[in-house]
């Protein structure tokens, strides 16, 4: 194993495409040394397969990987067996049996082989176990005694034990609970050696030594954590703007100059025209004059065109470097739930999972659901939506509701954008849908998609769009993670539509920046049962 000081991951020239011929990326070029880089990027730029090529799991079709070190890859979707022990996700199974072998007296010599110089490894395990939060799951317990959330640091222990170089992490922090979260964070701010990861939490990307952009174009390199990458962000965007209004202005100037360029042109020959009318001169003479002033005209003319194309070419230029803004924008006067309505009702409701619900929701309040993992904010929603009964009591909706599930699965892959959401406001023109789904970024062509081609993002904002412009207007939206999976663009493209929504919300979420961007007016905990939370107490959550 190499020292951490000496591991590094370079890129050269690196090119991957699909079996279908989609390329991800080419003659890509990147380094990343010792320390923390959070990599970034929108929804099918290809950072989970970067990760993939880094950790050897895909072959690019050109340029090289080459890595310093031993590496340690935690992917985004590794299913567990369940019938696993711990120690054997671990992988110190088989160094654990020995020394257990040789304290009970047995000194066969592959026992002493198989510990090496790892006589410490029970307590180590137990220790990064303690460390993330699970010292209470032991080693002899088996996977399937142990939650999703527990699953994933469980994964990341097996990982830390082995002591790797450089530490690839995809999405770490989806579907993990608050307090699992800050247990990540914790392990990452600690680390020593090159780390790589790609997410979308900006709590962890705070944690990071520099972020790596990856765009079209290639990286984009920034020093410093996410807040130091969105002000140099804000800065390249204010020099861009001011890069495109001067490449507008030079524009329009050789625009004008080239409009009395042609005017001096059709003077010119209007001129020559009405000298050989006239015959003042001789016919020879006027016909070399005639043929001289064209030509000079001519080149006059074609060098004020070349520098109208050139200062078309640096306005493509200056608007290239402006990153795409675009906003959804919403709009659904039909939505408005008055002051003091009532919008939903949970009387005494036991759910389905052995929670206990009491709520009263009025308009056009705002409020957040956290809670651990398994302690049913998904069942809740459902029950409200109508999709589960509660075993007891009561769920009531006064006021027509949508709710925005985990899965995304609301949506038909083989229908268009549009006739999807046809689906659900089917008394609407097909014109007016239209006028609505742009207004979601759904234009023209973009608008026939079926869904099934839709990337993560472009699914998340179609899926959105049906719910909101549904018939009748849902005063009552309930969103289940909607953060998970989405690139920086879609989550503020998402704040900004619930930010413009003026019926009341119910959001299950670990993400609190998100949460507090979206005005939250009360904050729920569901842990066996439904209580109010002050919000300053989030960390320890």
């Amino acid at each position: 194993m190499s020292t951490h000081t000496t591991a590094s991951v370079v890129c050269t020239g690196l090119s991957f495409a699909w079996p279908d011929g989609t390329t991800v990326f080419e003659a890509l070029d990147w380094t990343a040394g010792p320390g923390r880089t959070g990599l970034i990027g929108l929804n099918g730029t290809g950072k989970s397969t970067l990760l993939k090529l880094v950790a050897g799991e895909l072959s690019p079709a050109g340029g090289t990987v080459r890595v310093e070190g031993e590496i340690g890859y935690l992917p985004q979707n590794l299913a567990l067996d369940t019938a696993l022990r711990v120690d054997e996700a671990l992988g110190i199974a088989r160094t654990r049996a020995a020394l257990h072998a040789i304290e009970a007296g047995d000194a066969a010599e592959e026992h002493f082989a198989a510990v090496g110089e790892d006589w410490d490894v029970e307590e180590r395990a137990l220790a990064t176990l303690g460390q993330l939060g699970l010292g209470h799951i032991g080693l002899d317990r088996t996977i399937g005694d142990v939650s999703g959330g527990e699953c994933v640091l469980l994964r990341l222990a097996a990982l830390l034990l082995r002591r790797p170089d450089v530490l690839l992490l995809d999405e770490p922090t989806n579907n993990l609970d608050l307090r699992a979260r800050h247990r990540l964070y914790d392990a990452v701010a600690g680390w020593h050696g090159v780390l790589i990861v790609v997410s979308h939490d900006r709590e962890l990307l705070r944690r990071v030594d520099q972020i790596a952009d990856l765009r079209a174009d290639g990286i984009h390199g920034y020093g410093g954590g996410f807040d130091a990458y969105e002000e140099a962000v804000a800065t390249e965007q204010e020099a861009a703007e001011r890069m495109v209004r001067v490449a507008e202005s030079d524009m329009k100037r050789q625009k004008r100059e080239l409009a009395e360029a042609r005017s001096k042109l059709a003077k010119r020959v209007r001129y020559g025209n009405k000298m050989q009318a006239s015959k003042r001169e001789p016919k020879i003479v006027m016909g070399l004059r005639k043929r001289e002033a064209q030509v000079s005209a001519g080149k006059h003319r074609i060098m004020h065109e070349q520098k109208l194309e050139e200062a078309r070419e640096r306005l493509d230029e200056a608007v290239g470097h402006v990153r795409d803004d675009d906003e959804i924008r919403v709009d659904l006067p039909f939505t408005a739930v008055p002051k003091g309505r009532q919008v939903l009702t949970l009387r005494e409701a036991e759910l389905r999972c052995g929670a206990r619900a009491h709520l009263d929701v009025h308009g056009p309040e705002r409020i957040a659901l956290t809670g651990p993992n398994g302690a049913g904010k998904s069942t809740l929603l459902r029950t409200v939506a109508g999709q589960l009964a509660p075993v007891s009591g009561e769920a009531v909706a006064h006021v027509p509701l949508r709710y925005l599930p985990q899965r995304l699965d609301v949506l038909d892959e083989d229908l268009s954008v549009v006739r999807n959401v046809a689906r659900f406001a089917p008394l609407a023109t097909h014109n007016r849908i239209r006028a609505q789904l742009a207004r979601f970024l759904f234009k023209g062509a973009r608008a026939d998609q079926p869904v099934g081609t839709l990337s993560g993002g472009e699914r998340f904002r179609a899926t959105l769009a049906a719910l909101m412009l549904a018939e009748p207007a849902p005063q009552l939206l309930m969103l289940d993670e909607p953060t998970n999976n989405l690139d920086m663009a879609s989550v503020r493209q998402l704040g900004e539509a619930l930010a413009a929504y003026e019926g009341a919300l119910v959001v299950a979420s670990h993400d609190v920046p998100f949460l507090r961007e979206i005005g939250i007016t009360r904050w729920l905990r569901l842990d066996g049962e439904l209580t109010a939370l002050d919000p300053e107490e989030l960390e320890e959550v």
